[in-house]
């Protein structure tokens, strides 16, 4: 199932941040990497999703979080949940590992 992806202000912030930092290039091509598979492929083995069990979306959904780094300092985490509507997806923040 494909999903459409929807940012919070601050995931887009966040994400553009990443974009216009030329510094973190590398970091913005793995997030987009991510994001694309949050869109067509929920489960594939790279994202290691798995629910976050210390945060909660607006509405108490359960956020999950996705690796778009591994092994590396500071490594980038999206979080997201599902809603608000059926098929989409809604990224909450994109930081380093808590």
């Amino acid at each position: 199932m494909n999903f459409k992806l929807v940012f919070t202000s601050e995931a887009r912030g966040q994400l553009a941040e990443l974009e216009r930092t030329p510094a973190r290039a590398k970091q913005f091509r793995a997030v987009r990497k991510t994001l694309g598979l949050l869109e067509t492929n929920l489960r594939h083995p790279s994202l290691k999703t798995h629910e976050f069990h210390s945060l909660r979306g607006v509405a108490d959904e359960k956020v999950f979080e996705a690796y778009a780094e591994n092994r590396t300092p500071s490594a980038l985490r999206v979080f997201w949940h599902y809603g608000p509507s059926k098929a989409q997806i809604t990224i909450v923040a994109i930081t380093p590992h808590p």
